[in-house]
């Protein structure tokens, strides 16, 4: 049984509340039209290979990464490895979408099959296997379990996201399931790639888009996992929330009568008078205590965003 701190629940009930009411705005305003929705996906499918790969070493460009993906250019001065990482990624992402219901449970099957897509050719020996040895995690403060473990640590693991006896919403079972699955490190190899396809299926089957965790997130993410491993999960369900949300926005104004108004907070301040300086309000975006999402290294949130933040901040004194 999985124990769980949620003492973070407090500090992000905002944030959730908040996800879970775009994830509204998404589902009353389908079925959008079927072109929007065919270019998004494929948008974001290359921005989670690029990503997703990016975080594990791939020096492909997004740019790179779209060339090799729709127009079957190999990119000179890059290996054949990173060829196939961002060919087998778009591979496991096009299983896991046929995936995707409300109703699938999470199977070990489906954890296996997406590794095997994701090593498939690379490291054929291991793709598709749990690791039969012990392994050490450069940089990571814990060392993963005894391999004669994995095996029923992940079939534990799957249990308890199907099950959840925890009442966790969506967001916190992913987020769980996240580093759990860091933790068993059940693979030699790609256990990044593959959770962070396992994890979506969490959540893409509950009518949320995917969370796409960025390149340039890739240090936080790291200190978020190693917070986790202590117990602390604020700060990994934080930028979870973050990546959902900017997903959740692309959603949303990619609507017919969209009008969510997210701008560069540099720009906004210089546009619009605001009780904050533009520092400020950028700690604020980052702590996830305004509506605010990330693009690159940009923040971008709303002028109403920022005036709810402080009438908030007014009730509670």
């Amino acid at each position: 049984m999985w124990r769980i701190d949620v003492t973070y629940r407090k500090e992000l009930q905002t944030t959730f509340d908040r996800l879970y009411e775009k994830k509204a705005m998404l589902q009353n305003s389908r079925p959008l039209p079927n072109i929007a929705l065919q270019k998004i996906r494929e948008a974001l499918s290359i921005e989670w290979t690029y990503n997703s790969n990016s975080i594990e070493g791939n020096s492909l460009t997004l740019r790179e990464t779209q060339m090799v993906l729709q127009e079957g250019i190999t990119i000179k001065g890059k290996s054949l490895r990173e060829h196939f990482e961002a060919k087998n990624h778009e591979t496991a992402l096009n299983f896991l979408y046929k995936l995707i219901d409300e109703n699938h449970l999470l199977s070990s099957k489906d954890v296996l099959s997406l590794h095997e897509l994701v090593l498939r050719s690379i490291e054929d020996d291991f793709a598709g296997r749990l690791r039969n040895a012990g392994v050490r995690i450069a940089g990571a403060n814990f060392l993963p379990p005894n391999t004669q473990k994995v095996s029923g640590l992940l079939d534990e693991l799957i249990q308890f996201v199907n099950t959840n006896t925890l009442g966790l919403n969506d967001i916190e079972l992913a987020t769980v399931f996240h580093h759990k699955f860091v933790w068993i490190h059940p693979f030699f190899d790609g256990n990044g790639r593959t959770v962070r396809l396992a994890m979506n299926l969490l959540l893409m089957r509950k009518g949320f888009p995917p969370a796409i965790i960025l390149k340039n997130d890739r240090k936080k993410y790291y200190d978020a996992l190693n917070s986790a491993n202590k117990g602390n999960y604020s700060k990994l369900a934080l930028l979870m929330s973050q990546a959902l949300e900017r997903t959740l926005n692309i959603y949303l104004q990619a609507l017919p009568d969209s009008d969510l108004g997210y701008t560069e907070i540099s720009s906004l301040v210089e546009e619009e008078e605001l009780p904050y300086g533009q520092e400020y309000i950028s700690l604020l975006a980052r702590q996830g205590k305004i509506d605010a999402y990330k693009e690159g290294r940009n923040w971008l949130t709303t002028k109403e965003a920022v005036e709810d933040y402080v009438k908030n901040r007014k009730r509670k004194r």
